[in-house]
């Protein structure tokens, strides 16, 4: 396995990895049984960071990120020579880290999302991987939760005895989910974004040619166009803009600010 090296892309900083390094790492971690946080993050994901000084000191503090979205593959290798082929595909991770598990009989929980696709993510998972042990699901409750709700929650999970958590709340949530219940955990946590309603089949992906330039975002604004008019019409011009002025040399820091408080999300 290669060695790992942490970028910064305006601050937030995103590791080098490819999809085989990562998941080398997750399995691993899994192992030995302690906390490891990761996140595959998009244009959406940097920028919550850049915008927000808490959320980026939560970022800088995940084990992994690692680039999910072209556009940031892309700056890692014209900003930092990172020579990344591919992205580092939310979906995809799961899909590898979850044939690892089979093989290695490392029990999974799957947290976050709606009741019925966590049904139906389950069942094509369990027909994809026979072998795979299931600890435990838990859907998400779509708000904010108090510190004893999530200690019930993260004894829910410790006593159904899952050695790697999946988490599927959206960025940024997932991010500050990861982030908050690392220590409670105390195994990998790995925030997969929207992989829990693609591999479910509930929500579309787009078409691969779209993908491998970089368009996945035009084909996911025409389907939820009011959920996503903000974070690709506004959140993405300013991104490229941000990274030219950092190929400039503008130099964005990574310290962030630690919170004040919990932010819960359940």
């Amino acid at each position: 396995m290669s060695a790992v090296e942490k970028r910064n892309i305006l601050g937030v900083l995103i590791d080098d990895a490819d999809a085989q390094t990562a998941t080398e790492m997750v399995i691993g971690a899994a192992h030995r049984g302690g906390p490891f946080s990761v996140s595959a993050i998009a244009v959406h994901g940097v920028m919550e960071g850049v915008l927000d000084p808490s959320h980026l000191y939560r970022l800088n503090s995940l084990n992994l990120v690692v680039a999910d979205g072209q556009p940031v593959r892309w700056a890692l290798n014209h900003l930092h020579s990172a020579g990344l082929r591919v992205r580092v595909y939310g979906p995809n991770l799961m899909l590898s880290v979850l044939a690892r598990a089979e093989e290695e009989k490392l029990s999974v929980y799957l947290y976050g999302s709606s009741p019925d696709v966590l049904s139906l993510l389950t069942g094509n998972l369990q027909r994809r991987f026979p072998a795979l042990i299931v600890a435990g699901t838990s859907p998400s409750t779509f708000g904010r939760i108090t510190a004893e709700a999530a200690d019930r929650i993260g004894e829910k999970i410790r006593q159904s005895g899952a050695q790697i958590v999946f988490v599927g709340l959206g960025c940024p949530r997932q991010e500050v989910w990861a982030y908050e219940f690392r220590d409670r955990l105390k195994v990998p946590i790995l925030a997969v974004g929207a992989a829990f309603p693609f591999l479910a089949g509930t929500l579309r992906q787009a078409p691969k040619w779209m993908q491998d330039r970089g368009l996945e975002w035009l084909f996911r604004l025409s389907t939820e166009p009011r959920r996503l008019w903000r974070r690709y019409l506004l959140l993405s011009p300013t991104y490229l803009f941000l990274i030219a002025c950092q190929w400039l040399g503008f130099r964005f820091h990574t310290t962030g600010k630690p919170p004040a408080t919990e932010i819960l999300y359940g």
